[in-house]
């Protein structure tokens, strides 16, 4: 049973937040410089500025509405946009931890970086009663603060999971509540040797996909050449050429990862708002549109802040597993090297085989640790059933607060009827 919120006829589309990355349509006519951009004009959220968003339009570039003078695209977009609205109004009071993330936490910010918040909340007990399922995610309106269900937050700590751990290991930690100071003070039992393969071992795997990536990208050129014939070939004809020109046989394997290239391909360029959809016929008809020697930017999964990030990932378990201790904030000739590499002065293999040269010391590391093997789940457990004890016991006492007297209403429960033709 998939039981709905509200329906749509309740969703007024000119006032739903529009959070980044939703598709959205103009209403108005715009006039830049000697273009005219008519109203109809499809494009993309990617910043928001109080009431006022920046919205990449396809083939036009980013440009600058009022909230009013935009629709969401797609009616599930406005579903989703209305139901993440009203997660983040209801259940943001119940918070109980949360840290400032990211490059701020780790030493490395500069002017232009953004502030990133991830926290931990509870759902009051009448939240979790009914038939509905409770949202497990809140996310702010402009994306920068995300908070994770606590039940959901201590699952993802046993698997060691590094954007969990570092919001709980981070010098910026704060307590919002009680709750939040006995999940600080219990942090010390999701930490195991695991680390080795959430951190160290995954940043290796993801750089190496990185690389493989990026020798399919030196070939784009050549893949967009071939979605210029008549007719233009389909996906896994393009994917089985790319792989024979990669690699000395089309392996399923190199077809895959050919495939997967060509999904990065369109995604970037859909990015840029260089495409209509994120799809392969949006780029098929790019292709026959474009001369020989377009240029376009690299997919976002090549980009220098992703090789810089797996790399320091890298060293983190390297010092955690070594000494038992978390350091999450970078210092010294590997602070410097981490910006050389996020500013793009290091080629991505490069940073691959520095990523390689410190596997022997981050399989040391993890023999040699002090660690535990295992995390302590009885003691998570416990923690668990504690947090949500008490979370019962202020709602039945009707103590103040989110969890007791002042606990945000449960939204009504209705179908969700689809309307008709």
């Amino acid at each position: 049973m998939d039981l709905r919120l509200r329906g749509l006829q309740s969703i007024d589309p000119l006032a739903v937040p529009l959070p980044s990355g939703t598709e959205v349509t103009t209403r108005v006519e715009r006039v830049l410089g000697e273009r005219r951009v008519p109203h109809g004009a499809v494009g993309r959220v990617i910043a928001a500025h109080g009431d006022e968003l920046d919205v990449q339009l396809v083939g036009v570039g980013v440009v600058r509405y009022a909230r009013s003078e935009l629709v969401p695209r797609k009616l599930g977009q406005v579903r989703y946009a209305e139901r993440r609205a009203l997660a983040w109004d209801t259940l943001r009071p119940c918070a109980i931890l949360e840290s400032v993330v990211g490059s701020h936490a780790w030493g490395l910010a500069e002017a232009h970086s953004d502030t990133d918040v991830r926290g931990v909340f509870a759902l009051p007990f009448s939240h979790t009663t009914g038939l509905a399922e409770p949202s497990l995610d809140l996310v702010s309106p402009d994306g920068s603060t995300n908070l994770w269900e606590v039940g959901k937050t201590i699952r993802q700590g046993l698997r060691a999971d590094p954007n969990t751990l570092e919001g709980l290991f981070v010098s910026s930690a704060r307590a919002v509540d009680e709750l939040g100071q006995w999940l600080l003070d219990a942090r010390e039992a999701f930490v195991s040797v695991e680390i080795y393969g959430s951190f160290g071992r995954y940043a290796l795997s993801q750089l190496k996909r990185l690389s493989q990536a990026k020798r399919l990208a030196e070939h784009r050129a050549v893949v967009l050449s071939w979605l210029r014939e008549q007719p233009s070939p389909p996906l896994d004809e393009v994917a089985r050429r790319l792989a024979l020109a990669t690699q000395p046989t089309a392996s399923p394997d190199a077809i895959l990862q050919a495939k997967q290239y060509v999904k990065q391909l369109y995604r970037s360029l859909y990015d840029q708002g260089l495409l209509p959809s994120n799809d392969f016929p949006s780029l098929q008809r790019y292709a026959a549109a474009q001369a020989a020697d377009a240029d376009f930017e690299l997919p976002r999964e090549l980009r220098p802040k992703n090789a810089y990030n797996l790399l320091r990932l890298i060293a983190t378990a390297i010092g955690w597993l070594r000494t038992g201790e978390p350091s999450l904030t970078v210092t010294g000739a590997l602070r410097d090297r981490l910006f050389a590499i996020k500013h793009g002065e290091v080629p991505l293999d490069e940073v691959l085989r520095e990523a390689e040269a410190l596997t022997p010391e981050l399989k040391d590391a993890r023999q040699s640790s002090p660690l535990p093997r295992r995390p302590d789940v009885a003691r998570a457990d416990a923690l668990l059933r504690r947090i949500r004890a008490e979370v019962a016991r202020r709602f039945v006492a009707g103590e103040p607060g989110p969890f007791g007297r002042d606990a945000p209403p449960v939204p009504p429960l209705a179908w969700d009827e689809e309307p008709h033709e």
